[in-house]
C-alpha cells in the first residue's frame, strides 16, 4: 500500500507564562492509504495535538521545534498558513469529538455541507453542488437527504449530528482523516454505529484514517494498528493482534487492563496508580517509571529506545534489553519474545 503519511522525530512545545510545555516528543510513525491506525493512551499524552500539529491547526504559542511530516512524500512542516489551507479539506480532514460545538446552529446542516463542497470544488454549479451535498448525506447514512438537509442542527439527534460533520469532513476527497475522539460524546449503541459507518467508508473510499481515542475497547473495532501514547511520547506501536494479545509495555498493560471485559468476574477494576507527569519539567528517563511496577533502576536514570519485537511491533521499554530480568505480564504476551 502506498504511504500516505509518515512522520520522523516531531517535537512540539507550547510555551506559555510558566514554560515549555512539550507537549509531543520525539514522534515517528507512518500511515499507509486504506489504513486506520488508533492513537491511544490517557487525556493529557498528546494525542489531539499529534493531529492538529501535523495540520497545522496549532495556537499561536505553540511550536514545531523539530521534525519531519511527509505527506505522500511531499515536505509540508514549514508550509505557512496560505498553503496549508489548500491542502485542509482536500489532502486531509478532521473530526472532531463533540459535533455540536463544530456546526453552526443557525444554517440549516444541507448550507453547512454545501458550504465545505465549494471551499474545495469551487467551479462546481449550484445543482451540481445540491445533489453533492446529498450523496454526502447518504454517503453518512442519513435517509430522506433530500428533505432533511434542510433542517437545523438542532433537529438532530448527537449520532445524527456526527454523521453531518463526517459529511463536511468528506465534502474535499481527503486522502488522510483525523478523527479527534469522535464518539466520545455519543452513547455506547450510537458510538458502535458511528464506528462501524466509519469503518465502511474508509473502506469504501480507501481514506487513512488516524483515530484518536482513550478507549481500547474501541480500537479493537476499527484499527489495524495502535500507537499507544505517554507524556507526549509512542511508547508501543504495533498491530491490533500484537497490541492486545502480545503487548510489551508496562502501560500498555495497564491500559488493557482497565478494559471491562478484561475484568470479567472480578471484584474490581484495575487502574493505573498515580498521574502522568507534567510535561513542563518532564522526568529523567522513562517518564513512566515513577507509575511502573515493574521498573529497574535504569528507567529512572535513562530513556529507553524503541526495541524491536518484530517488524510491525515496537516498544520502548527497558524490560526488553537482553540484560533485564524476565517478567510475566498481568495481561497477554511476556518479555522474552516466547
Amino acid at each position: 500500500m502506498k504511504e500516505r503519511l509518515k512522520v520522523e522525530h516531531l517535537s512540539v512545545s507550547f510555551f506559555t507564562d510558566e514554560g515549555e510545555v512539550q507537549a509531543v516528543r520525539d514522534v515517528s510513525f507512518s500511515l499507509s492509504a486504506g489504513e486506520v491506525l488508533a492513537v491511544v493512551g490517557e487525556s493529557g499524552c498528546g494525542k489531539s495535538v499529534l493531529c492538529k500539529s501535523i495540520m497545522k491547526l496549532l495556537p499561536e504559542n505553540a511550536k514545531i521545534k523539530n521534525g519531519k511530516i511527509l505527506v505522500n512524500g511531499e515536505e509540508i512542516a514549514g508550509y505557512g498558513e496560505r498553503r496549508m489551507r489548500e491542502l485542509r479539506g482536500k489532502l486531509f480532514s478532521m473530526v472532531f469529538q463533540n459535533p455540536m460545538t463544530s456546526l453552526n446552529p443557525t444554517m440549516t446542516v444541507g448550507a453547512q455541507i454545501a458550504e465545505a463542497v465549494r471551499a474545495h470544488q469551487k467551479d462546481m454549479g449550484k445543482e451540481e453542488v445540491e445533489q453533492r451535498v446529498t450523496e454526502l448525506m447518504q454517503l453518512v447514512g442519513i435517509e430522506q437527504a433530500e428533505e432533511r438537509k434542510k433542517a437545523y442542527p438542532y433537529h438532530f439527534s448527537g449520532g445524527m449530528r456526527q454523521r453531518i460533520v463526517l459529511a463536511i469532513a468528506l465534502a474535499g476527497n481527503p486522502e488522510i482523516l483525523f478523527a479527534d475522539e469522535p464518539t466520545t460524546a455519543l452513547d455506547v449503541t450510537i458510538q458502535a454505529q458511528i464506528l462501524d459507518l466509519l469503518r465502511e467508508i474508509q473502506k469504501k473510499l480507501g481514506t487513512a484514517t488516524v483515530f484518536v481515542t482513550h478507549d481500547l475497547g474501541v480500537v479493537a473495532r476499527i484499527a489495524d494498528r495502535v500507537a499507544v501514547m505517554y507524556a507526549g511520547k509512542i511508547v508501543e506501536i504495533g498491530t491490533v493482534d500484537e497490541i492486545f494479545y502480545d503487548p510489551r509495555h508496562p502501560y500498555t498493560w495497564g491500559l488493557l487492563r482497565s478494559i471491562p471485559a478484561f475484568s470479567r468476574g472480578k471484584e474490581s477494576l484495575p487502574s493505573i496508580p498515580g498521574m502522568p507527569p507534567s510535561l513542563l519539567h518532564p522526568p529523567k528517563g522513562d517518564a513512566f517509571a515513577s507509575r511502573n511496577a515493574y521498573a529497574l533502576e535504569i528507567d529512572f536514570e535513562e530513556e529507553p529506545p524503541m526495541f524491536r519485537v518484530t517488524d510491525s511491533h515496537y516498544a520502548a521499554t527497558w524490560l526488553l534489553d537482553e540484560r533485564a530480568p524476565k517478567v510475566v505480564p498481568p495481561i497477554g504476551g511476556n518479555t522474552d519474545g516466547t
